[in-house]
């Protein structure tokens, strides 16, 4: 596949979902390796993925991110890979950064919910070792006050993530309120559920990078369940290429 003529696609491989939901969720660090080969030949630029314990709850712990991170690593070598902070993960500011300082084998980015508690003192942390970080605007609120902040300037990447019943109107707004920081960083628009595929649209209309994956919906364009994330990478960039 030609890739400089693919609009950008990142995967998101698994989310906050837990395997009861879908079949094919990778959890294991051996899953995860293989969703992320298979989503790479799909066409995903990218992938993203949350390291999950026994239980397929998301995990933070350092052990638990090194074994995730290196099975994909060793499976795709190259492929941008990053891993999520979020804050459901570990709900403690101070023990959510002592986690990360604890990272020995280290993502390529990581993704920062700029409406948590300690999003700006996680980002720090995270730059200081050397990781990039995505950050993540929830709504209009968490987008100004990124773009008021001294890191905006810093980070890899700026994704405007947007909840089921966002519309294009919502997605134009913090678009606009990112633009006024003056960030470099590519912008990343997507949805979840019944706004993925929307989103995902209106992602190669304003011509910006977008995502896809069981994190952010289970489904097809045609409503039918998607048999694994590798269908759903091929479906976006069919539907983009449009």
């Amino acid at each position: 596949m030609d890739r400089s003529h693919t609009p950008y696609v990142k995967a998101c491989v698994n989310g906050a979902r837990t395997p009861d939901q879908h079949p094919n969720l990778p959890v294991t660090p051996e899953q995860l390796a293989d969703a992320a080969l298979s989503v790479h030949r799909a066409g995903a630029q990218a992938v993203h993925l949350h390291p999950k314990s026994g239980d397929g709850t998301d995990c933070l712990e350092a052990d638990v991110v090194a074994a995730a991170v290196s099975a994909v690593r060793h499976a795709v070598p190259g492929l941008p890979l990053g891993v999520t902070t979020g804050f459901w993960a570990l709900p403690n500011p101070k023990h959510r950064l002592r986690a990360v300082q604890a990272w020995k084998v280290l993502p390529d980015f990581a993704s920062v919910n700029w409406h948590e508690p300690g999003s700006a003192e996680l980002a720090e942390l995270l730059l200081s070792k050397g990781v990039g970080v995505e950050a993540g605007l929830f709504h209009a609120d968490a987008a100004r006050a990124w773009a008021q902040s001294d890191l905006a300037a810093h980070c890899t990447r700026v994704m405007v993530e947007l909840p089921a019943d966002a519309d294009t109107d919502t997605a134009d707004e913090l678009l606009a309120l990112v633009a006024t920081a003056g960030s470099r960083a590519p912008v990343l628009l997507h949805g979840v559920d019944e706004s993925a595929w929307r989103l995902v649209q209106h992602a190669g209309r304003c011509g910006v990078q977008t995502r896809i994956g069981l994190e952010d919906t289970l489904r097809l364009p045609d409503g039918t369940v998607a048999d694994d994330n590798a269908a759903l990478v091929t479906a976006a960039l069919e539907l983009l290429s449009r």
